[in-house]
């Protein structure tokens, strides 16, 4: 009696875990939510909401590209180096035409992405000190190329960053767009296929014949073209360059949303609509604390605490 009482108990406990680590990420924004409706003022006011989703929609693009890495068993904490470095090749060709400038920007993300896969793959680093090295080189580059603030004065950039189609924000728009389009790819495609195998057993990946260099490159390349993205949105919005502050702690954000979102640390899975809900969890937890008044170093350490509970929750689950 006293082995199947036990047994009932383990699995309430594994039930339990795995609803939270399921949709916990969307209980918590709906908490958040009703919180902020009850004790901030104005939060249901038209400009709030955009502000918000305003706000989220860089965090998001650099959320979906840091999905793809951990999903590979990997991590990519060279994303918001990434943005200052699109930032700072944005402004340096702006004078030659947005387009080529946006192309510049997102060719950054393409070099770094294409250095941190080659590091992985062919050389064996691990992704972790292969990433790191690049932040800290990424954000260095961007700070030769443009050492201070530089104020970015163009129509297009202006409109892009505070234009909407009916009242939707462009980036909001630009956003959602990626965050369908990398769905697509992880559910839909045999590079989405491959990546999930790589991350599930990277040996059993080789052993089946997968390209997992390739692989490894492309997921890199991705998030690099993400973080740069995000990076040209960030500019938009900010009208303005500055490779010293942009995309600071960017990827403890990424991390965070991504995670909490039910993507576990161990590869093998990655889940776009948690992501993008993780990604609104830390925005409105941001939100919270700033409107009631508390400095912005409380909001790492609730991220820090959102990122322990998350991982205690997928770590205890995997034990049974």
């Amino acid at each position: 009696m006293t082995d199947l009482t036990l047994g009932r108990a383990t699995a309430d406990r594994d039930r339990l875990l795995r609803l939270l680590q399921e949709y916990g990420v969307y209980l918590g924004v709906v908490v958040l939510l009703l919180l902020n409706i009850v004790f901030t003022s104005h939060f249901l006011s038209a400009e709030n909401f955009r502000t918000q989703a305003v706000q989220v929609a860089p965090v998001l693009i650099v959320a979906l590209g840091m999905a793809l890495a951990i999903g590979s068993e990997g991590v990519d904490l060279s994303v918001g180096s990434v943005m200052a470095l699109s930032t700072s090749l944005l402004s340096l060709y702006l004078g030659y035409g947005v387009w080529i400038a946006v192309l510049a920007a997102v060719a950054g993300g393409i070099m770094v992405g294409v250095a941190n896969g080659a590091l992985i793959a062919f050389v064996g680093v691990q992704p972790i000190v292969a990433t790191l090295a690049l932040m800290v080189a990424g954000r260095g580059l961007a700070l030769v190329l443009l050492p201070q603030l530089k104020d970015v004065h163009n129509p297009a950039m202006a409109e892009l960053g505070s234009g909407d189609v009916l009242g939707v924000p462009y980036l909001v728009l630009i956003a959602a767009a990626l965050a369908l389009l990398i769905a697509f790819v992880v559910r839909r495609t045999t590079f989405g296929r491959q990546l999930l195998a790589l991350g599930d057993s990277r040996p059993a990946a080789r052993l089946a014949g997968l390209p997992v260099r390739r692989v490894l490159i492309l997921v890199y390349v991705c998030s690099g073209v993400l973080a740069a993205i995000a990076g040209v949105l960030a500019t938009a919005r900010l009208t303005a360059s500055d490779p010293t502050s942009l995309g600071t702690l960017m990827e403890l954000s990424a991390i965070t949303a991504v995670v909490v979102g039910g993507t576990p640390l161990s590869g093998g899975r990655v889940r776009i609509g948690g992501t993008v809900a993780g990604a609104v969890l830390i925005q409105l937890l941001t939100t919270t604390l700033i409107k009631h008044d508390l400095p912005p170093s409380w909001t790492q350490i609730a991220q820090a605490v959102v990122i322990v509970l998350a991982v205690y929750a997928a770590r205890e689950r995997g034990k049974r």
